[in-house]
């Protein structure tokens, strides 16, 4: 009976690790470089008065304090009430004031971490904030990252990264959803801190404040597109050693998301494991010294 046992445990080890060789090899054959193309019609955006005109790089000086970046896929319904909150906001405050709104059409729907990426590449103020067309974090909360990233200084080449979280809502979230979603949920934080990202409870957070230099150096070696990217983004700045602060903001559920909780979720625990495969085996490589491309 041992020795069977025992034949079992070395039989199941071996087919385990071919697993993990040959998706190991899918996840080495499959990957793909930065991707930083840009169609040429997504170089321009138009002006309140209808003219055609050029949008400015992430490599060039800024020229305002703050760069808002909102992704939008079929938002006709929730963006405009984010944008009132957004903009009001921005008016009150003197510091900032609301220059005008660009708008950067995409000729193909690139995800949500590739449409963000567009925007921040076009972006000119010295801090950039990521924020969700639904408005599920109220807009003010911006002063509570402001201050984490300030927490952060002295900034190595200046920079920082600020990330809202709703880890403090866990389990207020955990009593309102089913066993399965909150078992999907564990699954899920557990991949991202055993793969990818120590130290941060809440990498998926939309509302995120960069130094510009940091949103340069991440995004400019940023691979995923879809809804991993966040993981992606966090991994990529432990690796240049860039100070992050996980900062507590307010959070409300609003109705219209587009994730579908089981098949989003697996997409997204496919995606963490080929992170740290394509990473692992050298398909995807982070360089020290790497500038925005």
């Amino acid at each position: 009976m041992v020795p069977l046992l025992l034949q079992l445990a070395v039989l199941g080890a071996g087919l385990a690790a071919a697993a993990l060789i040959l998706i190991s090899f899918v996840a080495f054959i499959t990957a793909a470089e930065v991707p930083h193309h840009r169609h040429e019609e997504e170089k321009f955006f138009l002006s309140a008065t209808g003219r055609k005109e050029a949008l400015p790089s992430i490599r060039d000086p800024p020229t305002k304090q703050l760069s808002v970046v909102v992704p939008s896929y079929n938002e006709e319904n929730r963006l405009p009430v984010m944008l009132d909150e957004a903009l009001g906001y921005l008016e009150e405050r003197q510091k900032y004031g609301s220059d005008k709104v660009r708008v950067i059409t995409l000729l193909k729907n690139r995800g949500k971490g590739g449409a963000i990426r567009m925007g921040i590449f076009s972006s000119r103020g010295e801090k950039i904030l990521m924020a969700d067309a639904d408005g599920a974090t109220k807009f003010p909360d911006i002063e509570k990252l402001e201050k984490g990233l300030n927490d952060l200084q002295p900034w190595p080449d200046q920079m920082a990264i600020a990330c809202g979280s709703r880890a403090h809502l866990e389990k207020e979230s955990i009593a309102q959803r089913s066993y399965f979603r909150t078992l999907l949920m564990y699954g899920f934080h557990f991949l991202v801190w055993f793969l990818c990202v120590k130290g941060i409870r809440d990498t998926q957070c939309g509302f995120k404040l960069l130094t510009r230099e940091a949103a340069s150096r991440t995004f400019s070696s940023l691979h995923v597109e879809r809804w991993a990217f966040d993981v992606e983004l966090l991994y990529i700045a432990q690796f240049f050693k860039i100070p992050i602060a996980e900062i507590a903001v307010n959070w409300t559920e609003i109705e219209g998301s587009k994730l579908v909780p089981f098949w989003s979720w697996l997409q997204m625990g496919k995606d963490l494991l080929f992170i740290r495969l394509r990473y692992l085996t050298g398909a995807w490589r982070l360089e020290q010294t790497r500038k925005v491309n």
